[in-house]
């Protein structure tokens, strides 16, 4: 497995951020808004982060767009299944919080540093995290009756439950696990986003992650806000 860079790396905060203005869109109206110029209609939504607000369901438009034009090159019978896009910042703080303490509580002896690291591997420090951006998707493959495909491991899995099998080019898990992956990876990667290494599910367009990978020279999309 070659080298990771994590979420908590000064490479990923050191890109700079100049914000396109994008307005976010709500990923549930894409059925009505584009299914007339996509072969494969709206994306199909999950309903397992809802919220109140509808916040879950939101994208910048521009990730919404790539995410379309790479469901429509799946083969037939398959789509995209939406889990989750953006994540207002004061959730975001809280997932990270409440993952880094169930690691310090589990590893009382690591220094802060490595638990900002170990954290970064399954949630993004909130000043940086792409979700916030509304740049970021959790998704996963479906068949025609909406089953969810083998992907070795459930969505929003972490590292210690799934013996690092989370990880997108993870060794652990079965062929047909790994062949889904390669499908998912490589009509997303053709759409242009880019894979957070750690989690299969996470995919972005636009954000730190996405131009350091890239090397775009900024970010397109900063912290967001409805």
């Amino acid at each position: 497995m070659s080298e990771i860079i994590l979420m908590s790396d000064p490479k990923v905060a050191a890109v700079p951020v100049q914000d396109c203005g994008e307005r976010l869109s709500d990923v549930r109206l894409s059925d009505v808004r584009l299914s007339d110029v996509r072969s494969g209609g709206g994306l199909p939504v999950d309903g397992r982060k809802q919220d109140g607000t509808g916040a879950f369901a939101q994208l910048r438009a521009g990730v919404l767009d790539r995410l379309l034009d790479a469901q429509a090159a799946l083969p037939d019978g398959l789509r995209l299944l939406f889990v989750e896009g953006y994540r207002p910042p004061a959730l975001q703080s809280r997932y990270f919080d409440e993952y880094a303490a169930e690691l310090r509580a589990a590893n009382p002896d690591w220094p802060d540093d490595r638990i900002r690291s170990s954290a970064s591997r399954y949630v993004s420090p909130p000043e940086i995290a792409p979700h916030s951006a509304g740049a970021a998707v959790d998704l996963t493959l479906v068949d025609a009756d909406g089953r969810e495909l083998d992907l070795g491991t459930r969505v929003n899995a972490n590292p210690e439950e799934s013996a690092g099998a989370c990880y997108t080019h993870a060794d652990n898990i079965g062929a047909q696990a790994r062949a889904n992956r390669r499908l998912l990876g490589s009509v997303l990667t053709g759409a242009g986003l880019v894979n957070y290494p750690t989690e299969w599910w996470h995919w972005s367009y636009g954000d730190r992650y996405w131009a350091l990978a890239t090397g775009a020279p900024s970010a397109l999309y900063g912290p967001a806000h409805r």
